[in-house]
């Protein structure tokens, strides 16, 4: 099957100007000015994108995709992502995480849920543990499942600085952070440890002192929730002057952003105004975890949901709203999430690369129809392949 996209104005994140982008088995066989093929070539379909912006898939990297939740008791569980939360976002690569309840929420059924989610056309992968520490692995070690299991490609949600994490030590972190380490670079895989922090003024301090005391590098740690209110941020920029990541979600409520919680295109925009490098902050989404509010004494007063579809909203917001170039703003769901996590598939509009493209209107960014290796997911603002149960 070949499809050919016509006259699109492309940004791969970098702005290319007006393309065709010829699709083949999956992949982008290539970016030219004109590209003419005969109309009755077989399998050839063509898709007219004059007065539409081409940009990479969404890369969402943080998404609790069988569910999550559980901090009001069993009826709190959230429900699992189904394939359109993430199409009709644009989001073509997952990346899934169990947060607080590593009990009930298992390494099987993750990657169980990830094959699933491949099988209806997106691309999924996830990382090993959860909250707690000691890590609830597959096979029982950190680098095994790294190296065994082809679709583990880093450790974490580790939870720090928050009063449901199992509070670890430097030492366990550091151990945690190793055997990532270890079992990325034997297996060709970013061996990331995704760090959940909380509201706590410790803030990234437990990560700091890993990296003070050890020969581990600030790169291995790949912080979240960064802009969840304003002092963790603060600390987050002096964390991206030394050369960590940090990454801002942008599920989110009014009462969070009332009490001080930084609004992911916001805190883009005074990140990088802070000085701080633009290849070092992404945007996830957490799609799917509960979004609980505590009281000063830790018990449970409300629950809403994460939603997927905020990641490009943000990214949407912060061109409209905020003076943020469409190059600088789409790379923190493209190309910066891919090169953090070794998806050299991903990321770019490239010859060679997956084809995952989204188009967008040119008169109010909104998303108009997505491709997912290749495959039209949606199509006009409507979802054309749906979930099996869906």
């Amino acid at each position: 099957m070949l499809t050919l996209v016509k006259q699109a104005d492309v940004y791969n994140p970098e702005h290319l100007g007006l393309k065709d982008i010829l699709i083949a088995d999956k992949r982008i066989a290539a970016i030219e000015d004109h590209i003419d093929l005969p109309p009755q070539t077989p399998g050839l379909s063509v898709i007219e994108a004059n007065g539409k912006i081409a940009v990479p898939g969404f890369i969402d990297s943080h998404v609790h995709i069988m569910g999550g939740g559980g901090e009001g008791s069993y009826k709190t569980r959230t429900p699992e992502l189904k394939l359109t939360d993430a199409t009709l976002g644009g989001v073509t690569t997952l990346v899934g995480v169990i947060g607080t309840d590593g009990t009930t929420r298992t390494m099987p059924s993750l990657i169980a849920k990830a094959r699933a989610l491949e099988e209806e056309g997106i691309t999924c992968y996830v990382h090993t543990g959860s909250y707690q520490v000691p890590v609830k692995t597959l096979t029982g070690k950190i680098e095994d499942d790294l190296i065994l299991i082809d679709r583990v490609i880093g450790a974490g949600e580790i939870a720090i600085s928050d009063h449901r994490s199992s509070q670890p030590t430097v030492q366990e972190l550091a151990k945690i952070a190793s055997a990532a380490r270890i079992g990325g670079m034997l297996s060709g895989k970013a061996g990331i440890v995704n760090i959940h922090v909380g509201d706590s003024y410790d803030h990234l301090s437990l990560i700091e002192k890993v990296i003070e005391t050890t020969d581990l590098p600030i790169k291995q740690f790949y912080p979240t929730h960064i802009n969840r209110n304003s002092h963790l941020f603060e600390a987050g920029i002096e964390f991206a002057k030394k050369g960590g990541y940090v990454d801002f979600t942008t599920s989110t409520i009014p009462k969070f952003l009332e009490e001080g919680e930084v609004k992911a295109s916001l805190a883009l925009k005074k990140m990088l105004e802070a000085g701080v490098g633009p290849d070092l902050i992404t945007f996830t989404s957490d799609g799917q975890a509960s979004l609980p509010d505590f009281d000063e004494n830790g018990e449970l007063i409300g629950l809403q949901l994460g939603k997927v579809t905020s990641l490009f909203e943000a990214v949407r917001d912060a061109v409209m709203n905020k003076d943020i170039a469409l190059s600088t703003a789409i790379q923190v769901i493209t190309k910066n999430p891919a090169k953090i996590l070794k998806l050299s598939q991903k990321g770019e509009i490239t010859v060679g690369k997956d084809a995952d493209i989204v188009l967008l209107q040119q008169s109010d960014y909104s998303i108009d129809s997505v491709l997912a290796m290749g495959q039209l997911m949606v199509d006009h603002h409507q979802a054309v392949i749906k979930g099996t149960f869906e």
